[in-house]
């Protein structure tokens, strides 16, 4: 190959590189920003349920959320919280909550294991499809 080729390549990849940073940079600007998370007490609601974090408390390694939870017919509804302590994901260790109706409120407790998780920075999740909501705990 002949350097003016070459050189001529390497400008071309030099212009698509320049115009995909472009691209990426226009969808940066035009992302929303996310919600700030809500506090215990406030109520969301994500997809078809509302949710409402209504205590948390934390006695010997053991986070106790209590929530509210109305709107849907789910036979599973705590397979949807999730929390985040102090950077590391914790699932589910044990729940009250049984099966939800659609035109009934269902009050139940979910229990997360937070003995191995240093610092207490706590923020809890409930997603529903592509949409979720965050409280933050502590």
């Amino acid at each position: 190959m002949k350097t003016r080729t070459l050189l001529l390549m390497a400008l071309g990849c030099g212009l698509a590189i320049m115009l995909a940073g472009a691209v990426f940079l226009v969808q940066l600007t035009r992302q929303d920003d996310p919600q700030p998370p809500l506090l215990v007490g406030a109520t969301a609601t994500v997809g078809d349920m509302t949710v409402s974090v209504d205590e948390s408390i934390e006695i010997a390694g053991q986070l106790t959320v209590t929530v509210t939870l109305k709107g849907a017919a789910d036979e599973l509804p705590a397979d949807d919280f999730r929390l985040i302590a102090s950077g590391r994901s914790t699932e589910v260790a044990e729940t009250s909550c049984a099966a939800t109706a659609v035109d009934s409120a269902e009050t139940c407790t979910v229990t997360f294991d937070v003995t191995a998780v240093d610092g207490v920075s706590r923020v809890l999740f409930y997603e529903r499809g592509e949409e979720q909501a965050r409280w933050m705990l502590g």
